[in-house]
């Protein structure tokens, strides 16, 4: 299966948005996921590395708004600066065989609590669960920011402990306080694993 671009965004099949939201199929383009994830505070990502991660992406879909006609009247905007707005984005990683991985949960702060992070892991659910293999089964799994824990607990997700798992993230090697691959004043603490 080949990754979505954002070239090839199209509605998506989608669970009842609120009026002014779509859900689209594929990635923003760069500039865009890069602020997308800072604005929802996740870890910010270098050009480079946004341009990778939406050509490696097995699936992604984002979610645009925009308002109302009349509602953009009232706040005296031109009708293009909030068109097509993009608010919301997930995307699985992926071998396509049996190990999907939900990364890049990000819905922005004025937007949320209105159901987006739901509908966009609806969405990514619905793709693995078409697409999968028809036997075995298929083993999900993301990294969860305290804010998201909630969602992901109604979506189906459990605390992998509780499988008698316990994730781990690389920091590096600690040789004479080295952390790896993190970047001269870089927090190697304060990393949300592309959750």
């Amino acid at each position: 299966m080949e990754a979505t671009t954002a070239a090839e965004a199209t509605t998506a099949t989608s669970p009842k948005l609120p009026s002014g939201y779509a859900l689209h199929v594929g990635l923003p383009q760069v500039p865009t996921y890069r602020h997308m994830r800072i604005a929802a505070g996740l870890t910010s990502v270098t050009e480079a590395q946004a341009s990778r991660a939406i050509s490696g992406t097995w699936y992604g879909c984002h979610i645009r708004y925009a308002a109302p006609q009349q509602q953009q009247q009232q706040q005296q905007q031109p009708a293009d600066t909030t068109a097509d707005q993009v608010v919301g984005m997930g995307r699985i990683i992926s071998d396509g065989g049996w190990y999907f991985h939900i990364a890049d949960m990000a819905v922005l702060p004025d937007h949320q609590r209105r159901g987006l992070g739901a509908a966009i892991m609806r969405e990514l659910l619905a793709y693995i669960e078409r697409n999968r293999p028809d036997e075995g089964t298929p083993y999900i799994n993301l990294l969860a920011d305290p804010p998201g824990i909630g969602l992901y607990k109604k979506t189906g997700f459990v605390d992998s402990s509780n499988l008698c798992e316990h994730g781990m993230v690389w920091v590096g090697g600690s040789y004479k306080g080295a952390h790896g691959f993190v970047n001269a004043g870089e927090d190697a603490d304060k990393r949300d694993g592309g959750s």
